[in-house]
């Protein structure tokens, strides 16, 4: 599908010279004379390899056809996380390097969407929200405060993040997986 570049969007798989990308930041520029732009970083999904370009905005661009496929985390296997689907119990390997950081939130039987090109995995897309346990939290010192205080609590997954004082080891924890950072006590 053909979409003008002024139309692209943050989370879009696009393709560039001739192979998947998606899109990481996407920047509309209107400069005070001729035409608007728009500023792009792409990851490529076949690579590790990040490039930045610039597009016109009335350019033609070739947006790419993702599926997905709804799967159960299972386990972490070296530089590969391993994955189900829970119909067919068909197991499928995704490395690591394409989860990024988010790899830290995934917690055995997690029902994820792995992104699909050309029957590949190419992303994995977690819920917005994830549940997780504190499994150690240091105890609070009510000290001189200002505003928020915040104090770095490791979780189930071994993801260290910072959360207010009240929280506990053993506490389950709302955390937002886009931003990877506390919401609430569960």
């Amino acid at each position: 599908m053909t979409i003008k570049a002024g139309n692209i969007r943050k989370g879009m798989y696009i393709l560039f010279k001739n192979a998947p990308h998606q899109v990481t930041k996407a920047d509309f520029m209107s400069p005070g004379k001729g035409s608007a732009l728009m500023r792009v970083k792409l990851r490529s999904v076949l690579s590790t390899g990040t490039t930045d370009f610039t597009y016109k905005s009335q350019e033609n661009v070739e947006e790419v056809e993702v599926s997905s496929k709804q799967m159960q985390y299972l386990y972490k296997d070296g530089d590969e996380l391993v994955f189900m689907d829970g119909t067919t119990y068909e197991q499928m390997s995704v490395p690591l390097d394409l989860v990024g950081e988010q790899h830290k939130l995934l917690k055995e039987a997690l029902e994820v969407y792995l992104l699909m090109y050309d029957e590949k995995p190419i992303g994995v897309r977690l819920p917005d929200k994830v549940t997780l346990q504190v499994a150690h939290a240091e105890d609070a010192d009510g000290g001189n405060t200002v505003g928020q205080a915040r104090k770095m609590v490791e979780l189930e997954t071994g993801y260290e993040l910072l959360a207010p004082l009240f929280v506990k080891t053993g506490d389950s924890l709302i955390i937002d997986t886009a931003s990877m950072s506390y919401l609430s006590r569960a």
